[in-house]
């Protein structure tokens, strides 16, 4: 199994769990610069040299070696879950991806014509009703979730216990887990623990927010596509996610976490 989604600076400054949607854009960008000083330039999920990362043949060995000896500080970042999923809605569902198509080719014909979702359009640009949309999609999340129907579930809406958990079962420990929600001070503290080739300065780090642009942009408060049948169905899908990361279940309009996550709890209960 490895260490799938595991990146790590070429310096081995630090290794870090991507999970989808939660300021991963920024963190790979941060550790790229943190070596040489410079941006990649374009998206640095499309980069192929300058960042270890697992899906690259020849990081896996040093990412191994690293992670299993503990030699780096290891992190991720989590968000929560109400906005993470509304976001995998407009950017990967309702947007038009960098290479001008829809994301995963049929995969949103497919949602049209099965579950009733509207998308804007062909362009995504159109007036559609987004919460009536949204809640259907959440519907096809559950199942691909739950049953593996229609599909397998995607990496962008499947949960944050179960990318964090991989790095855990196969030999990882993390060092700090923080919220994308105060994402400057929870950088700043791996930063405050690692020493890298290049000094980062935060304050003047931009946001590389990929996704930004692809889709519509949301037009009401997030609390409003959330009703009791939507919210029954996030418990089922993110239970874990809510408990562990201390996000507030009962109100949506709060993004917000509650308190700290407790680091020996995600460990023993994402550790089996």
């Amino acid at each position: 199994m490895g260490f799938p989604g595991t990146w790590m600076t070429e310096s081995e400054s630090m290794v870090y769990r991507v999970v989808p949607k939660c300021a991963c854009s920024t963190i790979g960008q941060i550790m790229f610069y943190s070596d040489h000083g410079r941006f990649f330039d374009g998206d640095i999920h499309d980069s192929t040299a300058g960042l270890h990362k697992w899906a690259q043949e020849a990081s896996q060995s040093p990412i191994e070696r690293n992670v299993k000896a503990h030699k780096s500080y290891a992190f991720t970042c989590v968000r929560n879950p109400y906005t993470r999923i509304l976001s995998s809605f407009f950017d990967k569902i309702c947007g038009i991806q960098r290479n001008g198509k829809r994301y995963r080719g049929n995969m949103v014909p497919l949602l049209v014509q099965k579950y009733g979702i509207e998308v804007g359009g062909e362009d995504g640009r159109q007036e559609f009703d987004q919460i009536a949309s949204f809640r259907r999609f959440l519907l096809f999340a559950r199942d691909t979730i739950r049953f593996r129907k229609p599909m397998e579930p995607d990496i962008h809406w499947s949960s944050m216990s179960g990318h964090i958990s991989t790095f855990i079962v196969n030999g990882g420990r993390y060092d700090h887990i923080f919220f994308t929600e105060t994402f400057n001070a929870g950088m700043q503290v791996v930063l405050d623990h690692v020493q890298t080739p290049v000094p980062v300065d935060l304050a003047a780090i931009p946001r590389f927010n990929e996704s930004e642009g692809h889709g519509p942009r949301r037009a009401h408060p997030v609390e409003d596509y959330f009703d009791d049948l939507s919210m029954h169905l996030m418990w089922e899908i993110y239970r874990k996610d809510f408990q562990l990361f201390r996000y507030d279940f009962e109100n949506p309009a709060n993004k917000m976490p509650k308190g700290e996550v407790d680091l020996a709890e995600v460990h023993a209960k994402l550790g089996d």
